[in-house]
């Protein structure tokens, strides 16, 4: 069934993309990235059980809107540099931890090592260019094959907007911004016009759209709105040849578990979201910080194609949501923008890189996507 049949009919369920790795493949991940010795084909077989695994696992909990969990990929944007030429490691000294407006007004707390921004791993030194076709391949061939049999509303694969690669590779071979915006469009177009042309729809996992005015501690809104435009013009250009009804369009915060008193109000980002070329808008709302903000669309007028991917539980927290909450979330942007524009969602993905302690626990994962589903069936019993 798909999307326009069933959002007629019920609340769909989806989330963000990243879900936590079995132990077996982040062991095979943390080698190869050591460069210690692990045999090709028994990593692409791993990362093969891992995606029909983690198929499985969304379609049986009810998930209706599902990906590959992201299950071949080190890290949301960090996977980007085994496919794209002109781009190494950084060079020099780490400069440690950077400065962001949270920090800044946190000190302590993030001293004392709890999860905060990196700096960029990357550098591009040359003209960038596409080299990953194989892996892609790869990855497209799994979820196909993860899929077989299955009757699910939709499938889609996360890849890196034009602005996370941006703040992820510092450039040191472009001569002008423009200039490096451009080539990191057409560089990327390549990978989301291959997730679409295989069958599933693209999410542009962006959530430097949202962060850039906490990671700059002398931004201010103005000038952070005005960074956004200029990355939702280059974003429009590498989905120009995308039929809207295949892009999502994802944003957040980040994995902070932090106080994210410096989060960007979403009313200063909802006219900038609606321009970028994509029918499907996925953003944080379950958290604390943010769940009043679903009164802005009130005063927003949605297209009728489009739908709001509300997070209606969080990454953000250990607890597990009520699915009576789950409900109220949802009903809650049913009432203000009409219940077939809203799919539940997730706030984010659920598993940084496999060197990582996850943030939650993969048995809270599956508490809280329980939850999820379950309350997108209680408030449809409402709403329908």
């Amino acid at each position: 069934m798909s999307i326009a049949t069933a959002r007629a009919q019920r609340i769909l369920t989806t989330h963000v993309g990243s879900l936590p790795r079995p132990a077996w493949l982040s062991e095979l991940m943390v080698a190869r990235m050591d460069k210690r010795a692990v045999d090709p084909a028994a990593y692409a077989a791993a990362v093969r059980r891992a995606v029909t695994e983690c198929v499985a696992w969304q379609a049986d909990l009810g998930v209706d809107v599902v990906s590959d969990g992201e299950q071949s990929k080190v890290g949301f944007f960090a996977y980007v540099h085994e496919r794209i030429s002109g781009v190494q490691g950084r060079t020099g000294k780490p400069t440690g931890r950077a400065r962001t407006k949270e920090i800044d007004a946190f000190p302590e707390f993030y001293a004392a090592g709890h999860s905060g921004t990196q700096p960029a791993g990357s550098e591009c030194v040359g003209p960038l260019a596409y080299s990953g076709h194989d892996i892609l391949k790869a990855d497209l061939e799994n979820l196909k094959g993860a899929l077989a049999g299955r009757d699910l509303a939709d499938a889609f694969i996360p890849a890196a907007s034009v602005g996370t690669v941006e703040g992820a590779v510092v450039n040191m071979h472009y001569k002008t911004e423009d200039e490096f915006l451009e080539a990191i469009a057409e560089t990327m177009r390549v990978e989301y016009e291959a997730i679409v042309a295989a069958g599933f729809s693209v999410q542009l996992d962006d959530p430097r759209l949202a962060m850039h005015y906490m990671l700059n501690p002398d931004m201010s809104v103005e000038d952070a709105r005005r960074w956004a435009a200029r990355r939702v013009e280059a974003m429009n250009h590498s989905v120009r040849n995308i039929p809207a009804n295949r892009v999502r369009h994802h944003t957040c915060y980040g994995i902070n578990m932090g106080p994210r008193t410096h989060d960007l109000e979403m009313r200063h980002l909802t006219d900038l979201l609606l321009k970028i070329r994509a029918d499907y808008f996925s953003f944080e709302f379950a958290n604390p910080r943010h769940e009043h903000e679903w009164e802005i669309w009130r005063d927003v007028k949605l297209p009728a194609e489009k739908m709001l991917l509300p997070g209606v539980v969080t990454h953000a927290s250990v607890l597990v949501e009520h699915p009576d909450l789950v409900a109220q979330r949802i009903a809650r942007f049913a009432q203000v923008v009409g219940r077939e524009q809203v799919m539940a969602s997730t706030d984010c993905g659920f598993a940084s890189t496999p060197r990582a302690l996850p943030e939650v626990h993969p048995a809270i994962v599956e508490a809280k996507f329980r939850s999820l589903v379950e309350g997108a069936r209680r408030a449809s019993a409402k709403l329908f």
